[in-house]
């Protein structure tokens, strides 16, 4: 009797994710609970004003991820259904992940996780950086290939966060430096390991059209309105979050405008890029991060939310061309203008902010302006070199990186109708797109 084949490579993805949920089922039914309710009437009601007070903001933040983000990375015009669906896979495996990992860590007890709203919340915030960081390598990998960089990425990134915010005592409430700043230093590193020193060819499916071009800005406007929850939902209640809100609305607006501005000034004709648009109006709320609940002036937001808009939207003309030319590093989303650049300049914001601040004796802002310095280079030099070891584990031939002819094509992954009555009319041409499919 001949002996099994081994499963297809298409086969992976399901074999993976079944096996997957099927062992996440097993630990929450052998070690994961909800805490147990408060007994006492006055603790009742503080959870109850809690959870009315966070849950609104956490559904804010679903938004963004699942719809906003999704829409933002649709400028691909034949990737639109794989960057949509891929994104949710990931958010979804991510945060299970997550749980899993720093339920371990942190919310064992007595042989049990007790898992919360906050514990699903920071578990997100943990997905966060892989479907950012994946932006980098968008439309040249297999879902395969993403499930392994959010496999690699989650526990680094909880050791990151754990070593920038609790060791080192970083001040950085909205993600700054923890979130944006390593989601994309990870990325790059990936994908400068995947690729090598071999420039990526330029691919004419990589060209967006204006729909997708639309898609994307509805997606960047959906992220705009819902931002100032992201930053604002882990501060203390009352006036920090207050100010959080304020900052981080003041500084995306003054992005938003300075975006059009620098886009206008740098067309000869004076027309917009909408890559610039999808971008630089969102570059305020990453910078924003590490100071929104600070005690400082409204102008300051406001020059922040410019000074990083600026910056983006100057990376995107110039900087992605150099680095491509010079490092060959790609980097598909931009993720280097979005995330890297703004956030650099949001954690040196919140070295000024420390150091100009009122309070305290100048010793200790001293002390923590160079922990905000110490937290930077920890998140860019681990994420840059954790991102290099995942991008050399993509490259196995297992992992089914999809060849470059069928690169940015949801065909290769989705049924597509159009697709399916044309195949009929030529079978020849059917037979061609299985033995390609056959090989990824």
């Amino acid at each position: 009797m001949a002996a099994p084949s081994p499963p297809r490579p298409r086969r992976l993805l399901p074999l993976s994710l079944g096996l997957f949920q099927a062992a996440l089922l097993l630990f929450f039914t052998l070690f994961v609970t909800y805490d147990q309710p408060s007994a006492q009437a006055e603790d009742a009601n503080s959870v109850a004003n809690q959870l009315y007070s966070i849950y609104p903001m956490f559904q804010d933040i679903q938004v963004m991820l699942v719809v906003g983000l999704g829409l933002l990375l649709a400028f691909l015009p034949h990737y639109g259904f794989s960057a949509l669906t891929h994104n949710f896979l990931l958010l979804n495996f991510s945060t299970q992940w997550a749980l899993v990992l720093q339920g371990l860590l942190h919310h064992f007890h007595h042989g049990q996780v007790h898992l919360d709203l906050h514990s699903l919340l920071t578990a997100e915030f943990a997905a966060v950086t892989v479907v950012i960081s994946v932006g980098a390598v968008l439309g040249r990998t297999s879902p395969c290939q993403l499930l392994i960089v959010a496999i690699c990425e989650v526990p680094v990134y909880l050791a990151s966060e754990w070593a920038i915010v609790t060791r080192l005592g970083v001040l950085d409430m909205g993600g700054t430096i923890t979130i944006h700043v390593f989601s994309c230093y990870f990325g790059l590193g990936v994908s400068k390991a995947l690729f090598g020193a071999a420039r990526q060819p330029v691919n004419p499916k990589e060209t967006p059209t204006p729909r997708s071009d639309l898609l994307s800005l509805v997606g960047t406007l959906i992220l705009w309105v819902f931002w100032p929850s992201f930053v604002a939902i882990l501060c203390q209640q009352g006036d920090a979050q207050h100010r959080a809100i304020l900052n981080t609305f003041l500084a995306m607006s003054a992005g938003a405008v300075t975006t059009v501005v620098v886009s206008s000034l740098l067309e000869k004709d004076g027309k917009l890029s909408p890559s610039h648009l999808q971008n630089g109006c969102l570059a305020g709320g990453v910078a924003i991060g590490a100071v929104a609940d600070m005690t400082m002036p409204p102008v300051a937001a406001l020059a922040l939310g410019s000074l990083s808009a600026t910056a983006c939207v100057l990376g995107f003309r110039f900087l992605t061309p150099l680095l491509a030319r010079k490092l060959v590093l790609q980097d598909q989303c931009g993720i280097h203008n979005l995330h890297g650049l703004p956030g650099i300049l949001g954690a040196l914001a919140s070295v000024v902010a420390i150091l100009v601040a009122p309070e305290d004796t100048s010793g200790s802002r001293f002390s923590q302006a160079l922990c905000q310095v110490a937290g930077l280079a920890v998140a860019i030099g681990g994420s840059l070199v954790a991102g290099l070891v995942a991008g050399a584990v993509l490259r196995l031939p297992c992992l089914a990186q999809p060849p470059q002819q069928l690169c940015f094509e949801d065909s290769l992954y989705f049924k597509m109708q159009d697709e399916a009555r044309s195949l009929e009319q030529d079978g020849s041409a059917e037979e061609g797109a299985l033995a390609l499919k056959e090989q990824v």
